[in-house]
């Protein structure tokens, strides 16, 4: 007996979503009826759910076939990855030549200077084997 009143309160529920209601637009000073929709809550819910996933539609679209993509982090196309890839490996092989030269002249004004140092350590060059030439 019980499952039979759940059968029918489930019953009861989706006889719900297709009772018909009267929804009516009136002007608010004449009371005429501007227009008139005969609604259930499964056509209400049907156009709810289509609405919504026609404007995630046209955002997806907008955003994948507009210039707009290139606002989101990580998108790009191949050729613009590798020549970021190109400018950052000689951002770097500039900013090493610049240390590089830079230490240079701070040596060759120490030297100019006087202010040598003098390298008392012993530079212990291994012997090479010519044998196996």
């Amino acid at each position: 007996m019980a499952s039979d009143d759940r059968n029918k309160g489930g019953g009861r529920n989706l006889d719900r979503l297709n009772h018909k209601y009267r929804l009516v637009i009136m002007n608010d000073d004449t009371y005429e009826e501007v227009t008139a929709f005969r609604l259930s809550r499964m056509s209400v819910y049907v156009a709810l759910s289509t609405l919504f996933v026609l404007l995630v539609a046209i955002t997806v679209a907008t955003v994948v076939f507009t210039p707009l993509r290139y606002y989101i982090p990580g998108y790009g196309d191949l050729k613009q990855r590798k020549e970021f890839m190109q400018l950052r490996m000689k951002a770097d092989s500039l900013e090493r030549a610049i240390s590089t030269r830079d230490r240079y002249l701070d040596n060759l004004k120490n030297v100019i200077g006087g202010n040598i140092q003098l390298d008392t350590n012993m530079l212990k060059v291994p012997k090479v084997d010519n044998s196996t030439y």
